[in-house]
């Protein structure tokens, strides 16, 4: 049964992000667009986390890319390239912060976070090549773990997938919270889930996801759509782990990938969560959230990542 306390975020996550449906395609790429004029791009940490990280950011192509260090630390060689979510129309928030600086200072780790082109103004293509780019110098300069929640899953495991056509140096491991998987939306149970959940609104994914892709032909694509990989392409993808609540509209995405990800013989670890919503272990404060870091510290430790003592 789901605590208190994730019960309050239920009902208040959705109030403060003003979810609600579509009104109509123009209204909301116009109200994106204003939004994505406004939005500060630089990355500020609160002063507890600025006394335990340094903050540095590089350009990479069209992206920039925050990266944060414990300070006095950041000598294990490891790297951790955490691609933020929020529907490919969002900037990074405190909740990612927060995650990367708990990453950061767990292992000992670089965590780099990219700030990608959004859209309705960019698409997949003005930013999938620079990362895909920054994910192999990372994972031939040392370990590597390639981590996302939601859009920012999509574009990890996205980018994993081009690093193996590539035959490129692939992560240690990819850690998974509720990833927009299949931009299809083609999973028969996605409108039962939509009515589900609280935060998440079918009718903007869908805009979303065409945006993103660029045009309807390309939703398909595994640069897009990576659930929808060739089988021999997720066969040689990395040990990962993925959670998902059950009150999540890309559940049916996730569950699609992991029925092909037993079919493709890849080592993929999921945990499904009943009636917790989207990206729960991101949520502050919540017990399952704590669960979930101790299922990945255990899964990490297992790719040879212990806790940084």
């Amino acid at each position: 049964m789901p605590s208190l306390r994730h019960e309050l975020l239920l009902h208040a996550i959705p109030r403060v992000r003003r979810s609600r449906e579509l009104d109509s395609e123009e209204s909301e790429r116009a109200r994106l667009e204003r939004c994505q004029a406004d939005l500060d791009r630089s990355l500020r940490l609160p002063p507890g986390l600025r006394r335990r990280l340094e903050l540095t950011t590089e350009q990479v192509g069209d992206t920039p890319v925050h990266t944060l260090v414990p300070r006095g630390g950041g000598g294990s060689g490891r790297s951790v390239l955490y691609v933020h979510g929020g529907g490919f129309v969002s900037g990074i928030d405190g909740a990612h912060v927060r995650y990367a600086a708990r990453l950061a200072t767990t292992y000992d780790a670089h965590v780099l976070l990219p700030d990608y082109p959004l859209t309705p103004t960019h698409t997949w293509r003005e930013s999938h090549d620079d990362l895909v780019d920054l994910a192999a110098r990372l994972a031939e300069a040392g370990p590597l773990v390639v981590a996302g929640d939601s859009a920012g899953g999509n574009i990890a495991l996205a980018v994993a997938l081009s690093l193996r056509g590539r035959g490129a140096a692939q992560p240690d491991a990819l850690l998974l919270h509720a990833p927009w998987v299949d931009l299809t939306t083609s999973t028969p149970a996605t409108s039962w889930f939509a009515r589900r959940d609280p935060w998440l609104r079918e009718s903007k994914l869908r805009v979303y996801a065409r945006w993103w892709a660029g045009s309807e032909d390309d939703l398909a694509r595994p640069e897009v759509s990576p659930a929808l990989a060739d089988l021999h392409d997720l066969s040689a993808l990395p040990p990962t782990l993925l959670f998902c609540g059950t009150r999540d509209l890309l559940l049916p995405g996730c569950r699609l990938l992991v029925g092909r990800a037993e079919e493709a013989g890849w080592p993929l670890t999921y945990v499904e969560e009943p009636g917790l919503i989207h990206v729960f272990p991101l949520l502050p404060g919540v017990p399952e959230a704590a669960r979930a870091w101790r299922t990945t510290t255990d899964f990490l430790a297992g790719r040879g990542w212990r806790a940084w003592t």
